[in-house]
């Protein structure tokens, strides 16, 4: 398996992005909130997004959604090891820019949480 990030599981489209956030579940895994939706079929489609309230420089929102996508294209294997598939949402709610090491725990711990679930 591939390492990469393709157009094809990055989560986009307004409608599809509202479907997510008002009918998918929540948590938290620091510093982050995962919003799913599980999907029948499909790959599973990712949605990276740090908030311009929190970070007013570009700088800064950009580093951490590349911190973000980087530690999904890493650790997504856990999600298809499983075989299940979803579309998700992590969004970037610290107040503080993390570490990649701290980032990179988060992702693996809600892949993990999520390919548990049943």
């Amino acid at each position: 398996m591939s390492a990469t990030f393709p157009k094809s599981e990055k989560l986009c489209g307004d409608q599809a992005v509202d479907h997510l956030y008002k009918t998918g579940k929540r948590f938290v895994v620091w510093p982050m909130r995962v919003t799913y939706l599980p999907l029948i079929e499909g790959p599973s489609q990712a949605l990276i997004w740090a908030p311009k309230a929190l970070f007013k420089h570009a700088v800064d929102r950009n580093r951490l959604r590349r911190q973000m996508r980087e530690a999904y294209r890493l650790n997504k294997h856990v999600l298809m090891d499983a075989d299940k598939h979803y579309h998700l949402a992590f969004n970037y709610i610290d107040k503080e820019m993390q570490d990649f090491k701290i980032i990179n725990k988060a992702v693996i711990k809600a892949l993990k949480r999520l390919a548990e679930e049943s």
